[in-house]
């Protein structure tokens, strides 16, 4: 059985960061996207990565930014992929020259199959509840209008928290998992016993 890589966003603080990466996160997501509570400036965002060791991903996550935003982005963090959560089309995705993934917003109607199939440069499609606003609603969805056969990377996200991540890794068995609100205290704000209890968690439905 595969390993599932773990992907935990949203994180402000050091002391967030270490706690997910000694718990075994394989990447830390920051949030440019200012009217998110989980929101860092690039100044922010620098020294957070620079916590980081060597094989975690530093992801920053975006929504319908300027070029100039992103451009300004990857001049100050070392980021390393990036992931869009708004209307971007594939070519406004792949214009800065990172790894990257889009993020699908998934309620009845959606045809994630066709989703994937305007994102042809994407790593991988991300899949979250649909939410007022963008991402980190903690908000789960219908799992069953996951398609079979979507033929690339599945990232899923929305809701996950300590409690049913072992359920949603062995009935969809995606790529890897993607957590935030469900692993905090307050909204921005980790709480290292729950990031290693989801990890845990993620592993134990590995087995």
């Amino acid at each position: 059985m595969s390993r599932t890589r773990i992907k935990i966003c949203g994180l402000t603080r050091p002391e967030d960061v270490r706690a997910a990466v000694n718990s075994g996160a394989d990447a830390i997501g920051f949030v440019f996207y200012p009217p998110s509570p989980r929101a860092v400036s690039f100044e922010q965002a620098a020294e957070l990565a620079a916590l980081l060791p060597p094989f975690v991903t530093a992801v920053g996550l975006f929504v319908n930014p300027d070029r100039t935003f992103v451009t300004e982005a990857l001049s100050k963090v070392p980021l390393q992929l990036l992931q869009f959560h708004g209307d971007e089309q594939d070519a406004e995705c792949a214009r800065h020259g990172r790894p990257w993934i889009k993020a699908a917003r998934m309620r009845p109607g959606v045809d994630l199959i066709e989703f994937s199939t305007l994102y042809p440069g994407a790593r991988g499609i991300l899949v979250d509840a649909f939410v007022d606003g963008y991402g980190g609603g903690g908000k789960t969805f219908d799992w069953s209008l996951i398609p079979a056969g979507l033929g690339r990377p599945l990232i899923l996200s929305g809701g996950l928290d300590p409690d049913n991540v072992a359920e949603a890794v062995r009935r969809l068995r995606p790529w890897a998992v993607d957590v935030s609100s469900g692993v905090e205290s307050a909204k921005g704000i980790k709480d290292a016993a729950r990031m290693a209890a989801f990890i845990a968690g993620v592993r134990n439905a590995d087995g």
